[in-house]
């Protein structure tokens, strides 16, 4: 009886009860398909590994400029930075002043003093954890088992706008305002000065093997550098460090090892060492002074 109430229904009756609603099928249908978000066009300074990858994240229209090349006035938008630290001098150069603000320093290590002279003591800047092996390559994130959530951090007027890029590209990006920002800057100079000179110390060794084979060096001197940076910034950095750093240095575990950049890294240690001893104080870090000394790199 049912069935043939069923079939006594008008056609239109019948596919009304049987279809599911139009809009709701194209509501499903669209929220399946991932809709990319558009990339602020950017102009990319430096035709490395790191701004090819960040070229490539971006929606083809970003301005990529070589090394020595002139930035132009009129492209709105950041100045992504990925040249050597030692080429800044000539990258502020060839910008025009009035964008000097725009400029985003991608660059490792200790850059405050450089910047603070120029006159961008608020510069924006990133703390990038990915690595890209080779030219072309897509950039690995360096997530680690202590920070599932990724350690890489942006700063600055155009830190969401930098964040969105690396989103896109699949990769981690966290906001910081410039306390946190500063102490994440902190710790990644103490990673790459302290992993860096214990690995010079034994030929061969890579960042992994660092972490493996020498974590009481490295782990000495990862407390000694910080503790002269907390005391030198007035900051007090989050408990757990000496993990964090592990944790990273096994996420690029195949890293070689050597003490590079001396001026932008290990360098701004070693300053503060030359400070306190003019000053007839102790050396806030002995043992990276002794270890410099030993490889004679001063």
């Amino acid at each position: 009886m049912a069935n043939m109430t069923l079939l006594s229904l008008s056609s239109s009756t019948l596919s009304h009860l049987t279809t599911k609603p139009t809009w709701r099928i194209k509501a499903k249908a669209m929220a399946s398909v991932p809709t990319k978000t558009k990339v602020v066009p950017a102009v990319i300074v430096g035709g490395g590994r790191v701004g090819k990858a960040l070229n490539d994240m971006g929606s083809g229209d970003d301005l990529l400029v070589k090394r020595g090349e002139p930035v132009p006035l009129d492209f709105e938008g950041p100045i992504m930075v990925c040249t050597r630290n030692d080429d800044l001098e000539a990258v502020l150069q060839s910008t025009p002043r009035p964008r000097w603000n725009d400029l985003v320093f991608f660059q490792n290590g200790m850059l405050e003093p450089w910047l603070e002279s120029k006159g961008l003591a608020d510069a924006n800047q990133v703390l990038a954890y990915f690595a890209v092996s080779k030219l072309g390559e897509p950039p690995v994130d360096g997530i680690t088992d202590t920070n599932p959530e990724g350690l890489t951090a942006s700063y600055g007027k155009w830190a969401s706008v930098v964040a969105d890029r690396l989103h896109a590209g699949g990769l981690t990006c966290k906001v910081l305002d410039k306390e946190a920002f500063q102490k994440q800057m902190l710790e990644k100079l103490i990673w790459i000065s302290a992993f860096m000179l214990v690995g010079a110390r034994h030929p061969g060794a890579t960042v992994g093997g660092v972490e493996k084979d020498y974590r009481s060096e490295v782990s000495s001197l990862i407390a000694e550098l910080a503790s002269a940076a907390s005391a030198e910034k007035g900051l007090v950095f989050e408990g757990g460090m000496e993990d964090r750093l592990c944790a990273y240095s096994r996420a690029v575990s195949h890293f070689p090892t050597a003490v590079k950049e001396f001026k932008w890294r290990n360098g701004w240690f070693y300053s503060l060492s030359e400070k306190a001893i003019a000053e007839g104080k102790p050396d806030p870090c002995p043992l990276h002074t002794a270890w410099l000394k030993e490889l004679k790199i001063v």
